[in-house]
């Protein structure tokens, strides 16, 4: 057998009456399709149930698989500590998932547990259904910082380790969606809250799953989405198989947005479905994308890109070629070169003002640096090197500014010092749309609090090369 269905579902402990005291009745649709889904995986008998919550253990660049013969948990941080769960983990399921992650390289196992016991992200689900259905084992896995692709590919794991072992699994994907959607909500309103809430609700809705992949990750954080992650776990979970598909409910009452969807497996034993390879067609459009960009690369970029695969492949900065724009060789300038992957910041390393004799060099020292030396993430691998996006800005002589009425955030990058203190931000970065906010990070990056009095400013523009 392999994976037979999959429900997308939120996790309010307001929704259980224990906790919600009657206010769980404003949400009583949810409830419903809760309750709907529940019978659904209940009808599929399911011999494993693997479930990705959002608050499991979660680590930037690894995805934690629950170790061990079962946990417990209970929602006394609710309030509701009679409400109680013990669970038996599918430990041959789990180790064999572990295992294959393991000799391929791929960033999931069974180290690093932090907290045994069950997390609500886990208990909420479990809570509608185990009153219909409890001849199951459970495999529980945490999200990552890693990126969307990766979290499908994990989903592809679920789906072969089930198919090895001859396992009836169904995935619960737990997640609740934008948690701004009302100004008087607990997490207050932002415009890419519902915007959010109405694009996750149709792509889910349609089991269109390429489409998760194309949510920028400073639009999601924005909206302060949870479950995003988890949902694509469960797409790769469901990769190249026919599925029938139900939108069954969207709330947000309370501020935050709760959706149901199902998933029916319509032929589990069959041939998989080409066409709901999902991750593989991404890739493909994706590397056709990325290739087309390679094309257009001008000078500064080739350069970059040129000694970023020498050094990551063979341990050696090249030569500064010849026949380069006259600038490159002649004129001084700082540089910062930043490195993207599947539209995540990879590495991004610079020069505030030149150090060396040539922007050429310039570029070449600073993608060295870029690429191995960014304290926020490991040396890029070699076989990342074709996913890669990169950026050279050239940055103009610094200016001083008296406030930061001067300041443009789309325009001019900025630079914060009070003594031996000193943090940069570039122009025009997704994400940072207010100058309080680019002020507010160049402040933490030069170590001082966004509270911080008596510091200077200054000013400069960037050319940026993509």
């Amino acid at each position: 057998m392999s994976v037979l269905g999959a429900i997308m579902v939120p996790h309010p402990p307001i929704i259980l009456p224990e906790v919600g005291g009657g206010e769980e009745k404003k949400i009583i649709k949810t409830t419903e399709a809760y309750e709907k889904a529940a019978e659904l995986v209940a009808s599929l008998k399911p011999d494993t149930i693997v479930l990705s919550s959002p608050h499991s253990v979660m680590y930037s660049d690894y995805f934690h698989i629950s170790p061990g013969k079962g946990a417990k948990g209970d929602m006394g941080a609710f309030r509701a500590g009679n409400v109680r769960f013990d669970v038996r983990y599918d430990n041959e399921f789990t180790d064999r998932l572990a295992r294959a992650a393991l000799h391929d390289d791929f960033p999931a196992g069974v180290l690093g547990e932090k907290d045994a016991r069950l997390d609500h992200g886990t208990m909420v689900p479990l809570y509608f259904i185990d009153k219909v259905y409890r001849d199951y084992r459970l495999v529980r896995i945490g999200l990552s910082g890693l990126p969307l692709a990766d979290h499908y590919r994990l989903g592809q794991y679920v789906q072969r380790i089930s198919n090895e072992l001859g396992r009836r699994t169904v995935f619960v994907g737990s997640g609740d969606l934008a948690h701004k959607l009302l100004a008087e909500g607990p997490y207050g309103f932002a415009p890419e809250g519902p915007q959010y809430d109405d694009r996750i609700m149709d792509v889910m809705g349609r089991a269109a799953f390429d489409e998760l992949f194309d949510f920028d990750e400073s639009f999601c954080d924005k909206a302060a989405e949870c479950g995003h992650r988890s949902f694509c776990i469960l797409a790769g979970a469901l990769d190249g198989l026919k599925v029938f598909t139900e939108r069954l409910t969207h709330e947000g009452t309370f501020g935050v947005g709760y959706g149901v969807c199902t998933y029916t497996v319509e032929d589990a034993e069959g041939d998989k479905c080409t066409e709901r390879e999902f991750l593989r067609i991404w890739e493909e459009r994706r590397s056709r994308e990325l290739k087309k960009m390679r094309d257009n690369e001008d000078e500064y970029v080739q350069l970059a890109r040129q000694t970023i695969e020498s050094y990551i492949r063979d341990g050696k900065k090249p030569d500064i070629p010849k026949g380069l724009p006259d600038e490159m060789m002649s004129a001084k300038a700082g540089v910062f070169v930043s490195i993207h992957k599947e539209g995540r910041l990879r590495g991004c390393i610079g020069t505030i003002a030149p150090v060396y004799g040539s922007i050429a060099r310039e570029i070449i020292e600073n993608a060295v640096s870029a690429s191995t030396k960014d304290p926020r993430f490991n040396p890029i691998k070699p076989d990342e090197l074709g996913a890669l996006e990169i950026n050279v800005d050239v940055l103009s002589e610094a200016e001083d500014i008296a406030s930061k009425e001067e300041l443009d955030v789309k325009k001019y990058g900025v630079i914060v010092t009070k003594g031996y203190n000193r943090g940069l931000l570039l122009p025009n970065l997704d994400g940072v749309d207010t100058v309080d906010e680019q002020v507010s990070i160049a402040l933490r990056k030069a170590g001082l609090s966004e509270n911080e009095k008596g510091y200077s400013l200054q000013r400069f523009e960037v050319v940026r090369h993509i």
